[in-house]
């Protein structure tokens, strides 16, 4: 039946037009946008998915500005520690010169003195944002220190966070409010180093923190004099390679947990490129795919028209009719 009142065939052909449409400008956002989900309207499920996912990359990048201020920290406390185990290699070298007959000891005592000097400028300048490692200026010990170093999400969508501990009170060099807690400052008993001990506590230490601790040592300090014996200086010699193999094992404790962050940083960048890989494979658009549909559509739409047009055109052949 043909009708001037209804053109059924127009209608179909406006209805096609109108989805081709509707699906070209969905095709067109998603090449201008690089994205097949870019909200919620579009799969709720993998939006939400990549928001939150999203959301703890920006955290994971925070993790590793907090792994690099870490790192600046253990790279400053183990400069100063290097340094310092130079400077009583040094220290325990002038001792054994001490101890061969006919040496001037006060002339060696003065460049005791200026090593110790050193020691306490390293210490007080192994500094980084406010933080020195080696310079206890407090009555307490020191303690651990936490470094932020991941950040977790469980399957019940529960966050926390991964902390990498450094042992402070190990790596103490000066104790300036309690002498007890520097490796420097501390007493150490020389007849508990002795092959032979005698069982009479001989206690040595090696800097004096100028008498402003409020925990003072009550040994004797290292250093020379025109009378010090051959025994004391054994004693010295012994307390201060104490000392060194203290030191050594702080700075090696150092070197271990600089490179758990540098392993733990490089693991972090690597997790943060997997997870916006993963996705980009949920909500990024295949720009191929997207193009060629594009192209697709373009042809559907030019032919939606024709149609559109053919099908316009139909009710005016009535006319020849009535002619």
């Amino acid at each position: 039946m043909t009708s001037i009142m209804t053109n059924a065939s127009a209608m179909a052909a406006l209805q096609t037009l109108r989805s081709i449409n509707s699906d070209m400008e969905s095709t067109q956002g998603r090449i201008s946008s690089g994205y097949k989900v870019e909200s919620a309207a579009d799969n709720s499920a993998y939006w939400s998915i990549a928001t939150t996912m999203r959301s703890d990359n920006k955290a994971m990048s925070t993790v590793s500005d907090a792994l690099g201020l870490g790192a600046a920290k253990v790279d400053v406390a183990y400069t100063g520690m290097e340094a310092s185990i130079e400077v009583v290699s040094e220290i325990k070298a002038k001792l054994v010169a001490a101890r061969e007959p006919g040496v001037d000891k006060t002339k060696i005592d003065k460049e005791l003195t200026e090593l110790k000097n050193q020691l306490v400028s390293i210490s007080e300048s192994a500094s980084f944002s406010g933080e020195n490692w080696l310079n206890n200026t407090g009555t307490a010990a020191a303690g651990d220190k936490e470094i932020v170093g991941g950040f977790n999400r469980d399957a019940a969508g529960l966050v926390s966070l991964t902390t990498l501990s450094v042992n402070v009170s190990s790596t103490t060099l000066i104790g300036a409010g309690d002498e007890s807690l520097g490796i420097l400052t501390k007493d150490i008993d020389a007849d508990a180093l002795n092959p032979t001990a005698t069982g009479t506590v001989a206690n040595y230490y090696l800097i004096d923190s100028d008498g402003t601790a409020t925990t003072a040592g009550s040994g004797t300090a290292i250093a020379l004099t025109a009378t010090t014996s051959d025994a004391q200086v054994d004693d010295m010699i012994r307390v201060v390679d104490s000392i060194l193999s203290q030191m050594t094992d702080a700075a090696s404790n150092l070197g271990a947990v600089n490179k758990r962050i540098s392993m733990q940083d490089d693991f972090v960048s690597n997790l943060m490129d997997s997870i916006d890989k993963g996705v980009g494979r949920l909500v990024d658009a295949d720009m191929n795919e997207e193009s060629t549909r594009l192209k697709a559509l373009q042809t559907q739409q030019q032919l939606g028209i024709q149609a559109l047009s053919i099908a316009n055109s139909s009710s005016q052949n009535i006319l020849s009719l009535f002619r």
